[in-house]
């Protein structure tokens, strides 16, 4: 029998101080975060990062050399069946029956969740509309696209109803449209009250869905304070005007120095720091006369503080020779 979870039941994911090594490569190294309820947060880091490793260490896969898991309140180590009945594992790749149609599959996917039947038909039915394959319910897997059989994956991941959902890469080959139609049905899941993480290397995208994120690099979580810094470091705004001749020169009579201008072919690039230095940056380009079009981060926060973990990383960081390389 499982020990009773320390773990808050607010939380639906709770990792500290985790390690997963493969002989002498160090995958994860210290791993510590928590995803409540109800949200959905990104799992962000570079190839070789640990992020692979971690979910599968969530998804009862993986047993940690240490720390300690708890994920829907159960421990995968101790307890990993109940740990199973609560997840939904999404991997980048999980493959089909390529004999048996999305209908046949979601069906005996609902029976071994424990499903009646009828019940296991009914879920079949409404995933299938649900992710856009109605059409092709009953056709061989074998004829599915790449991107379509990433749709059934997620629908067998989501069967049951989990109370957590563990996705890698869930939009790799998805046209912009069911992109679009993935973040709409992750947001009602999680608004129904389940803990979501998604690893994805589409920042973007990820930071358009997600709550909060949790940062890895060389098999590190990135700690909070980290993160607060990097968030605060100086950052490019993509400047458009009317004129794009006399920003340049605006600029500089308020007050910007040049080494902190730079274009693209997308306009202006300015470096501030903060959210306050752009409001004020702006306000004096209006209050100049500058006919601005267009005011925005050049790059997302997500990307932005990734950029800034991982070069800080780099500077800091003196791996042993063993540790090159390693899972993902």
């Amino acid at each position: 029998m499982a020990e009773p979870s320390d773990a808050s039941p607010q939380e639906g994911i709770v990792v500290d101080g985790v390690a997963r090594s493969f002989g002498r490569v160090h995958a994860v190294r210290q791993a510590s975060f928590t995803v409540p309820h109800g949200s959905i947060t990104g799992l962000v880091g570079p190839n070789g990062a640990g992020k692979t490793t971690l979910l599968l260490m969530l998804a009862t896969l993986l047993r940690p050399d240490s720390g300690s898991i708890h994920v829907a309140g159960a421990d995968p180590v101790a307890d990993p069946v109940a740990v199973r009945s609560r997840i939904g594992w999404m991997p980048d790749s999980l493959g089909t029956w390529s004999s048996l149609s999305p209908r046949t599959a979601l069906k005996t996917i609902g029976r071994m969740y424990g499903l009646s039947a009828q019940a296991s038909r009914e879920r079949a039915a409404e995933l299938l509309d649900t992710v856009g394959l109605a059409p092709l319910a009953d056709q061989p897997a074998r004829v599915l696209s790449r991107g379509q059989k990433q749709r059934l994956s997620l629908a067998r991941a989501i069967v049951h109803s989990p109370r957590v959902l563990l996705l890698d890469e869930p939009a790799s080959g998805l046209d912009p449209v069911a992109r679009a139609e993935l973040r709409t049905l992750l947001r009602r899941i999680a608004d129904d009250g389940a803990a979501i993480l998604v690893s994805s290397h589409e920042l973007a995208e990820l930071e358009e869905i997600s709550d909060a994120a949790v940062y890895m690099s060389a098999g590190v979580t990135a700690s909070s304070e980290a993160v607060s810094r990097a968030a605060t470091t100086a950052r490019q705004w993509r400047i458009r005007t009317l004129e794009a001749a006399p920003l340049v020169q605006t600029l500089q009579q308020i007050g910007v120095t040049p080494e902190n201008i730079a274009s693209d072919n997308r306009g202006t690039l300015v470096s501030v720091t903060g959210e306050a230095d752009a409001a004020q940056l702006l306000n004096a380009l209006v209050a100049a006369g500058a006919p601005v079009t267009s005011f925005a981060p050049a790059v997302g926060e997500f990307e932005h503080t990734f950029r800034d973990l991982t070069q800080s990383s780099a500077v800091h960081q003196h791996p042993h020779p063993d540790d090159s390389g390693g899972a993902q």
